[in-house]
């Protein structure tokens, strides 16, 4: 164990605020230590003598050795009692008392003075407003619940204290068994990070399942999970999803990466499995604690019932695992084996009157074959069936392969005897089959996680003080959003951008134009230009410039001169308060040859900046064909993202299309994700189109904004 260790293995534990009276937090924290907890359980109550047959003592300083102290006294006295039991030597702390940070004004400084006292004296803190916490491996249950977890190997964490009661309910009946049991309350010290670090310690703990509505530190956790999750996995329920994009008005990735996408590329990122319901969270964590990693992704199914055996070929085909494809040696044992009437093909149906026998040799059969990675064993029952019998051939078989093995025995109490059975032996048992191939795709999912390799990002030699001055003069306009007039922010980070330039007035408009086309002509409006141009209406204040006639591509060098005015005019006409700084005139590439995607970048709360890559272009917000990652972005991470997205064909030349350059889109990425790393002021970026050809990616245009009191 790490950090923690004391507070979930403590030799002495007083509760603070023990009492008799019926119905009392305080009698029933007190009654659930003494019911089971293998070290000494100390009373304090100054107002009573005895606590359950314990003395009561007037403060938890005046018993020695107590390594954890859980608080039940009125809110007004919680500071009082903490920092009673902090001079007192007690580091870990148990806060069941709630009327803090979720009970207004009052309650939330009183959670930040505890919060400052925990900061002074260097305390472990958990809640407040927390249910307690479990340790089934000293019989310690500190929490005010009805009943106690059984013994097992996966540490669950609840940001829900209801939640908590009504888990270890439902898993006794089970035989789930847990080794750490916490439940956060408020989170005012102690958060999800903690207990994921001191549990990815722990050797006893096998799996970590969490409940969460949300994530104080989204890096930290980000960090601690990674770390952990290479060798113990962790299955997570995330609560209170939003709708994706709710937030974001300024930006179209703004628009995509709304809070709840964070939280799922976060996740992703940090070797989490999110599932979306309490069934899936125990299903995978009772598969990943009792079962193998599979070597394969074939699963064999071993049936007496055809109709169900579709029903798990269907959820096969709906997960990422396959269906295994038998040996000729394993077709022949299977034809050899089993009546004519059986289907030797996955799924292997042996009908209807199959003994135990039957199944057994089946079964048998199946798991020796080379292309099976893991197996369903499906059965409905008949009177020629014992279930029992089944159960123990199954754990046997999965014992002597070492291959992972998920049960349904479809029936009600025909089954809960061989359930139980196959239950103690780790081989987890489902009435649906659906939920069986889940938690096998689970152990697919994590066997990926723990092999994946982490690469530190890159770090480009780029031009900060640049593009610091860049940013800088939006606080100088008093504005806080940059558009293309921040061309040169991607210049300083080494983003290739078409050759451009942001003119005020009409003749410097053409003679911009001819330097970019390379003519030049007799008269002021640049005639006889043999090239064409990009010219956009340069104003931080007019975001989406094509929506209002703010865009004209292909104009020839002798149309530039009025296409200026006419762009300001549209400009003025449409928001005449706008500030106008002028128009850019830009070499206009060849979209022919290309493909407009878009990387941007929203900050998150919780995990900070988080890029987007997809496919661009005034469709972005329609398609929402792209993928999220947080920066800063590695090589590999941004191959990734790009492997990711629908049309990635498109880019590596579907219907006769010339591939683009992959790198330099790679490249782009890295470097953009490194760009909003540097500068915690940029709230919100977007280059669409950044248009990637066979030659190299561009950005052609560029939009973000800024927060001034973090430049």
């Amino acid at each position: 164990m790490g950090e923690l260790a004391t507070l979930f293995g403590p030799r002495r534990v007083a509760v603070v605020g023990a009492t008799d009276r019926e119905g009392s937090v305080g009698r029933a924290i007190t009654a659930n230590l003494l019911a089971d907890f293998e070290g000494d359980v100390v009373a304090v109550n100054p107002t009573k003598d005895e606590v359950l047959g314990l003395e009561a003592h007037d403060g938890v300083g005046a018993v020695p050795d107590v390594d954890v102290a859980v608080i039940v006294v009125p809110p007004p006295i919680v500071l009082d009692a903490i920092r009673e039991a902090a001079e007192a030597g007690i580091r870990d702390v148990v806060v069941i008392t709630a009327g803090f940070g979720e009970s207004g004004s009052e309650g939330a400084r009183r959670e930040r003075e505890l919060r400052e006292l925990a900061d002074e004296y260097d305390l472990n803190v958990v809640g407040p407003n927390s249910l307690g916490i479990m340790n089934t491996g000293v019989g310690l249950n500190a929490t005010f619940g009805p009943e106690n977890a059984q013994s097992g190997s996966i540490s669950f964490m609840s940001q829900s204290g209801a939640f908590v009661t009504a888990v270890v309910d439902w898993a006794n009946d089970r035989n789930l068994g847990f080794r750490n049991v916490v439940s956060l309350g408020n989170k005012a010290v102690l958060d999800e990070s903690d207990f994921v670090r001191e549990w990815g310690e722990d050797p006893e703990t096998d799996v970590i399942l969490g409940y969460l509505e949300d994530v104080v530190d989204g890096r930290s956790f980000v960090e601690s999970a990674r770390e952990v999750s290479t060798d113990t996995p962790i299955v997570v329920v995330k609560s209170g999803r939003t709708e994706a994009g709710a937030s974001a008005a300024a930006s179209h990735t703004g628009a995509i990466a709304g809070s709840e996408e964070a939280y799922e590329a976060a996740l992703d990122q940090a070797g989490v499995l999110r599932v979306e319901t309490v069934q899936d969270l125990f299903d995978f964590g009772s598969i990943l604690a009792g079962q193998p990693l599979p070597e394969r992704d074939g699963v064999a199914i071993v049936t007496n019932a055809g109709g169900p055996g579709v029903m798990t070929t269907d959820a096969v085909g709906d997960s990422d695992l396959s269906l295994a494809s038998f040996s000729d040696d394993t077709v022949e044992r299977f034809q050899d084996a089993l009546p004519d009437e059986a289907n030797v093909y996955n799924p292997v149906d042996i009908i209807g009157d199959a003994p135990v026998e039957r199944f057994e040799e089946a079964l048998d059969i199946a798991l020796a074959d080379p292309n099976v990675g893991a197996a369903v064993v499906l059965a409905c029952p008949t009177a020629t069936l014992s279930y029992e019998d089944l159960a123990d051939a199954v754990v046997d078989l999965q014992a002597e392969y070492e291959t992972p093995v998920a049960a349904t025995l479809m029936g009600g109490s025909s089954a809960r005897e061989a359930n139980e059975r196959l239950s103690r032996a780790g081989i987890p048992t489902y009435f649906d089959p659906a939920r069986a191939v889940r938690s096998l795709d689970a152990l697919r999912e994590y066997r990926d996680i723990s092999e994946r390799e982490y690469t530190e990002p890159e770090t480009f030699d780029v031009d900060r003080a640049a593009a610091r001055e860049i940013l800088e003069s939006a606080a100088r306009r008093d504005t806080n959003r940059l558009g293309v007039e921040a061309m040169g922010l991607l210049d300083a980070y080494g983003i290739p951008t078409p050759d451009g330039e942001i003119v005020d007035a009409r003749a410097d408009a053409v003679e911009a134009a001819e330097r970019i086309v390379g003519a030049g002509g007799e008269d002021g409006d640049g005639e006889g230009g043999d090239g064409e141009v990009v010219m956009k209406i340069v104003s931080p204040d007019i975001l989406h410039k094509s929506d209002i006639g703010g865009v004209a591509v292909g104009v020839p060098p002798e149309e530039v001169g009025d296409t200026y005015e006419d762009l300001v005019t549209r400009a003025r006409s449409y928001q005449p308060d706008a500030t106008i700084l002028g128009v850019q005139v830009q070499e206009m590439l060849d979209l022919d040859s290309g493909v407009e995607t878009i990387v941007g970048m929203n900050r998150d709360p919780q995990f900070g900046p988080l890029v987007l890559f997809g496919l661009g272009g005034i469709f972005v917000e329609v398609l929402e064909d792209t993928t999220l990652r947080l920066a800063p972005v590695s090589e590999a991470s941004a191959r990734e993202m790009i492997d990711e997205i629908d049309a990635a064909p498109l880019l590596r030349g579907a219907r006769g299309r010339e591939p683009v350059d992959e790198g330099s889109v790679v490249e782009t990425i890295q470097r953009l994700s490194q760009l909003v790393t540097d500068f915690p002021a940029i709230v919100e970026l977007d280059i669409n189109p950044l248009v990637a050809t066979p030659d190299g990616a561009r950005a052609v245009d560029v939009r973000l904004t800024v927060d001034q009191e973090k430049l």
